[in-house]
């Protein structure tokens, strides 16, 4: 039980302070509604000052490191997050609404993230080589590009700041990080931990505030090289444009419409497990959640009985409780916003089956777990990113109709199929549209591979090796072993 949070400041510099404007903005808890605290809200003013800090310490002690002492800080930070599992967890469940039983998993992968671009860098920034003849070599290194700008979401708020915060620190640039203003809490945690690593002043920086403010003002900064962001396409276009005059950067994770293609010959409880998951766990805000359901004819009956048994068997409730499996959406306008879909999809023809949310959680903003029947491709409710644990089934006859229909939207994020005869598995796989694609499995993750979507789903990619084209920039160095031959204009 959390029993009492303090008001959030700005962390600049090594220094936790107050935004210049003196401004703050109320945090809310979306289990019950009443406000948590009081998040110092960041502007311009703070943004320079935070810039300017991540510029000397790049410039300075932060850049002087050798790869070894830069990743003994990487390697402190993991462990010291280790340490607070107990603690970051409940936080962040208390924060998000997220159930506790999977902020811990999270909080888990938060800490080898760091432990694993650590070990990234040591054994794949590495350079290539290219001898002609005996004449030259040519070899490639890996630098730095200097200040990183983390614009980060709210749904799996410690995690996914960690998965850019890591790698952007073990190659060696400085970050500033604008955490989502609906998930403050465990990004002060993390700066409170890094700021007990030791880290030299300036290199991690954490600027709270509204995207119309702290985050335009990174965005716009001359001096900010990289913006990583995760959020809603509409908001990443937007950051695109606001940075295109200083030719940042860019790396885009943005919005999803996932689907999940369950053909007649699929293990069908192992399809069913994993549908379920796929678009209820972290109560359906997700961007890889598989919300659009493709089932075979053949088995479409059977499927959707089974889908509706599961949809009132799922736990709705409280989410410090370890047996809660879906609990409220982070704020009353996301919550609001999904309702919305809910009556969308009543008025273009769904049939709308709902778990229940128990009457003494009514304060909370709960959404249960929701099948949309009925759907089609051209409803709104289908083509549009809800966020929320909603998904829309539909049913197909054949393989080319079903690609046909999944790749019918403007985004292309992941995607997932479920046969037996995996020939096909590997053919409609590599038919559909999407950054990333499962076989036979909900969304597991390899760090080594690539993370990252097609069309309007994201521009990039992270993960792996693949961070670093991101996070480091090439240079190629030209070294001539004799005496080749140069013109000698001039000359006489």
């Amino acid at each position: 039980m959390i029993k009492e949070v303090n008001d959030i400041q700005l962390y600049i510099d090594g220094a936790f302070v107050d935004a210049e404007s003196q401004e703050k903005f109320d945090n809310y808890n979306p289990f019950t509604n009443e406000k948590i605290n009081k998040v110092a809200s960041g502007g311009q003013a703070d943004i320079e000052k935070a810039v300017k800090a991540a510029r000397k310490a790049f410039k300075g002690e932060w850049g002087n490191l050798s790869q070894n002492e830069r990743l003994s800080y990487i390697y402190k930070i993991a462990d010291l997050i280790d340490e607070h599992i107990d603690e970051i967890a409940p936080l962040e469940s208390y924060d998000t609404g997220l159930p506790i039983s999977q902020t811990k998993k999270m909080v888990a992968r938060a800490a080898h993230n760091f432990r694993f671009y650590a070990e990234m860098v040591k054994s794949r920034l590495v350079g290539d080589a290219y001898q002609v003849d005996d004449e030259f070599l040519n070899y490639t290194i890996h630098k730095p590009v200097g200040v990183a700008g983390l614009i980060t979401p709210w749904n799996a708020p410690f995690m996914l700041e960690t998965w850019k915060i890591a790698p952007a620190l073990a190659t060696g640039n400085t970050v500033i990080l604008k955490p989502a203003e609906w998930s403050p809490l465990t990004a002060n945690r993390l700066a409170e931990i890094i700021d007990k690593a030791g880290l030299p002043d300036g290199v991690f920086n954490v600027v709270h505030g509204y995207g119309e403010t702290a985050g335009a003002s990174l965005v716009a900064h001359g001096d900010v090289e990289l913006i990583s962001f995760t959020g809603e396409t509409k908001t990443g276009s937007e950051i695109m444009k606001n940075g295109a005059d200083s030719l940042k950067r860019f790396s885009m994770e943005l919005g999803g419409k996932s689907p999940i293609i369950v053909f007649e010959d699929a293990d069908f409880e192992r399809a069913l497990d994993a549908c379920t998951w796929g678009i209820f766990s972290f109560n359906g805000e997700r961007c890889t959640a598989n919300s659009r359901l493709y089932v075979h004819e053949d088995i479409s009956a059977d499927f959707i009985a089974a889908l509706k048994e599961r949809v009132q068997n799922i736990i709705v409730g409280d989410p410090m409780k370890e047996d809660t499996q879906v609990g409220p959406l982070i704020h009353t306008k996301h919550y609001e916003s999904v309702k919305s879909y809910l009556e969308l999809a009543q008025q273009e023809g769904c049939q709308v089956i709902s778990g229940t949310v128990p009457e003494e959680y009514s304060r909370g903003n709960f959404v249960a777990p929701t099948l949309l029947l009925n759907a089609d491709t051209s409803m709104r409710v289908v083509q549009e990113e809800i966020f929320g644990p909603v998904i829309a089934v539909m049913t197909f006859k054949d393989e080319a109709e079903v690609i046909e229909h999944a790749n019918n939207v403007r985004y292309g994020l992941a995607g997932y199929v479920w046969t037996k005869d995996l020939q096909r598995g590997h053919r409609v796989a590599q038919a559909i549209d999407s950054g990333m694609l499962w076989i036979n499995s909900q969304n597991v993750r390899d760090l080594r591979t690539p993370f990252g979507g097609s069309k309007h789903s994201g521009i990039g990619r992270e993960g792996g090796h693949y961070a670093f084209e991101f996070y480091t920039e090439v240079q190629i160095i030209h070294v001539a072993l004799g005496e080749h031959r140069i013109p000698q204009f001039g000359k006489k």
